[in-house]
């Protein structure tokens, strides 16, 4: 009878392994005690017990105190086991949370600030611990990196880019000013220096008045200017021109300066052209159903653009942070008078001002707001290929 009474199946031992194992409910648990009770007669016999009248009474002088305390308490836990469970990977909140309450001495959610565990996800989302979706499935979330060596990887790429902006820059800067070159020293003149006439002696005062240079010599000059520049450059292949030129003797042959800003231009277009467009700081709009009424059609602004085509972006209208590919957005295009921002093209990266709108065509003419190239007016730029700059008020 006694093997019976305390076997393996009895219910005092199947009791001690519940209890063994923390996995109780919560209702009947005390975080103030950190005490489990097993039913609610334990419960209710360990309200009335002096030592909790006691955590009771240190509860009620600083009750702010010990809230906060709990609640960082189960942030640290509940990011660390997402941390080191998953790592960076997209995983389910619920998923993480059973993960963290097999631990026996867990800090319990009817403890801290957060009512829900809905709550608390939208929380990290917002305060930026963790990158957070919803989906039909539930909640979604994943683990920002924010580790020195991490943040060292991220900085080294960034770095790269902008060193790679700069030498096209550097690169168009230098062509720019090879061009006010050339202009500029066609037009101007050297100015005469003008002195004081002074009468030394009574000799006949007499002037030279140099003569006036002639039309073709000057026109000599400027294509002599312009061949030189030509020969510093790589030169476009004309071949294709001259077959144009000659089956259509009437049209105008293009100038020396036209010829290298068409093979720039060329040259910027076919580098600068990608599939991804997404950059950090642009608005962009929601086209896809699948987050429900709430998100769809609805403006954001791209807080992160990760592995080319996803992007995290920050709804205007509820702050919310959502996770998306690059397929679920596009581009947006402001009032006339606005910043854009040019995200594909020859111009990729350059902030310039809308000034006109083609709606037949779907294109736009904006002009450049800064860099060397700043006061270009591009014409025909497709909707797809600029955004608006996201400036906050």
């Amino acid at each position: 009878m006694g093997k019976e009474k305390h076997g393996f199946l009895t219910p005092k031992a199947i009791a001690n392994r519940i209890k063994a194992k923390g996995l109780q409910k919560l209702k009947w648990y005390c975080q103030m005690c950190e005490k489990q009770c097993r039913d609610e007669n334990g419960f209710k016999c360990h309200m009335m017990s002096e030592s909790h009248q006691r955590q009771l009474l240190l509860f009620a002088e600083n009750p702010d105190d010990y809230i906060d305390t709990f609640s960082k308490d189960f942030l640290d836990g509940f990011l660390e086991v997402l941390r080191r469970r998953f790592g960076t990977k997209r995983v389910h909140a619920n998923i993480v949370y059973q993960e963290y309450i097999t631990d026996r001495h867990h800090i319990h959610m009817n403890s801290t600030q957060w009512e829900t565990l809905t709550d608390f996800v939208k929380w990290t989302g917002k305060e930026g611990y963790c990158v957070v979706d919803y989906t039909e499935k539930g909640w979604f979330c994943q683990y920002v990196d924010r580790t020195p060596e991490t943040i060292r990887k991220q900085e080294a790429v960034k770095a790269k880019e902008r060193m790679d902006m700069d030498d096209e820059e550097r690169n168009a800067k230098f062509i720019e000013k090879q061009i006010q070159r050339a202009s500029v020293t066609e037009k101007v003149k050297a100015e005469p220096e003008f002195t004081e006439l002074k009468r030394e002696c009574e000799e006949k005062v007499t002037f030279n008045l140099g003569t006036f240079v002639k039309k073709k010599e000057e026109e000599l000059k400027k294509t002599e200017l312009k061949n030189n520049i030509l020969k510093k450059l790589p030169q476009p292949d004309t071949k294709s021109s001259k077959e144009l030129a000659s089956a259509s003797g009437t049209k105008r042959k293009s100038s020396a300066l036209d010829d290298i800003m068409k093979f720039e231009e060329m040259k910027r277009e076919k580098m600068n052209r990608k599939d991804n467009w997404l950059d950090e700081g642009i608005v962009v709009k929601v086209i896809t159903k699948k987050l429900g009424d709430k998100y769809y059609k609805r403006k954001a602004v791209v807080k992160q653009v990760e592995n080319l085509f996803m992007a995290v972006v920050k709804m205007l209208d509820t702050g919310d942070k959502v996770r998306l590919d690059q397929s679920h957005l596009e581009t947006v295009i402001p009032a006339l008078g606005k910043t854009v921002k040019i995200v594909n093209g020859a111009y990729r990266g350059t902030n310039a001002v809308l000034q006109s709108i083609n709606e037949k065509k779907f294109c736009a003419t904006v002009a450049i707001k800064q860099g060397p190239l700043a006061g270009r007016v591009l014409e025909g730029v497709q909707y797809e290929d600029i955004s608006k700059l996201y400036q906050p008020t």
